[in-house]
């Protein structure tokens, strides 16, 4: 049974053709068209008709940067993108023919990572994706966790500096805008309009040296290629997400942090501080057991392999409320074959 995944993210879209045991046996990706639900709709048809030619796709899902209902069929809110109880699902089933699962981008990647990836033998796992924003997402006990509305796991927006940055949300001082790709080029572009030796030094990594081509991805290999500058930044995104990583394993307790998304490409960069400032940060350090922190196992294509994977698991066992109603039947049914049990004993 082959399924495509599609991970929707605030800068680009990925998608992918994927086999039970998690294989990508082909993909894209392409911009994505975030000022406009209309072209973000057509781009996602036009994706699943050009990678589902010739092939027996059985379902399609779709991992969306937002908060998304319980009943995956609403896309509530997006910070980064243009929905507001956008009906992404209902409106691409009616395009597509085969079934469609909606679900945050975040939960998809988990379940990659939980299933065929880095969380594999974790009992309560939390994935952090840092790309444009932070997303999160908890697999507890082989479930995914998505709280009564569905909307678990927005740990980038927990506030960790009262009347910080402003974030996109509504919020202030949100975590995803200290350690997140916005945040990276934000730091990086005020470096360069401070001028001087260090700006001078970055530059030499950026397209005609003009400002306006630096990209997140261009820090990154400009770090890997031993620009100071751009290491202290890369260091200077890592400590932010250890101190979040403490704030949430306050909160969870979770065996497993699973990092993920486009900016864990920097790998021990953003890593090795991250796991120090954790270690300095978490609450009650040194008599309780740490959490273990490694980088997504799936890497950029867990979003797109988990939205596979679910849509796939969806086809025997429906998404939202539905779920709920088999385990209390059957509980009702436990019920009166017991009671029925102790009216036969008495007669």
């Amino acid at each position: 049974m082959l399924s495509i995944g599609i991970d929707i993210g605030g800068t680009k879209l990925s998608a992918g053709v994927v086999d039970p045991q998690g294989r990508i046996l082909s993909k894209t990706t392409v911009a994505t068209p975030s000022t406009d639900p209309q072209q973000v709709e057509d781009t996602i048809c036009a994706v699943v008709a050009d990678l589902g030619t010739d092939l027996p796709i059985t379902a399609v899902g779709v991992g969306a940067a937002g908060w998304i209902d319980a009943e995956h069929s609403l896309v509530r809110f997006s910070p980064h993108l243009a929905w507001r109880n956008e009906p992404l699902q209902q409106r691409l089933q009616a395009r597509l023919p085969v079934p469609v699962l909606v679900d945050n981008d975040a939960n998809a990647a988990a379940w990659a990572e939980y299933r065929f990836g880095a969380g594999c033998d974790s009992r309560v796992m939390v994935m952090i994706t840092l790309g444009t924003g932070i997303g999160g997402a908890m697999v507890v006990n082989g479930s995914l966790f998505r709280g009564r509305y569905g909307m678990a796991g927005e740990f980038g927006h927990m506030t960790v500096v009262p009347d910080g940055h402003r974030c996109p949300c509504g919020n202030r001082g949100c975590w995803e805008q200290y350690s997140s790709g916005n945040s990276l080029l934000r730091e990086a572009r005020a470096i360069l309009e401070a001028g001087g030796p260090r700006a001078e030094t970055l530059l030499d990594h950026v397209k005609d040296r003009d400002p306006a081509q630096l990209t997140g991805p261009g820090i990154t290999d400009a770090a890997l290629a031993g620009n100071q500058v751009a290491v202290e930044l890369l260091a200077q995104m890592g400590t932010w997400l250890g101190r979040g990583l403490a704030n949430v394993a306050a909160a969870v307790d979770p065996d497993t942090f699973v990092i993920g998304g486009g900016v864990s490409g920097a790998g021990d960069l953003v890593l090795a501080p991250a796991v120090h400032t954790f270690g300095t940060q978490l609450a009650g350090r040194g008599f309780r057991p740490p959490a273990t922190i490694v980088l997504a196992g799936l890497r950029h294509d867990a979003g797109m392999v988990g939205a596979a994977d679910l849509a796939r698991h969806s086809l025997a066992e429906p998404p939202g409320p539905g779920r709920a109603f088999w385990p209390r039947l059957r509980r009702r049914r436990r019920r009166r074959t017991l009671r029925l049990g102790r009216e036969a004993a008495r007669d």
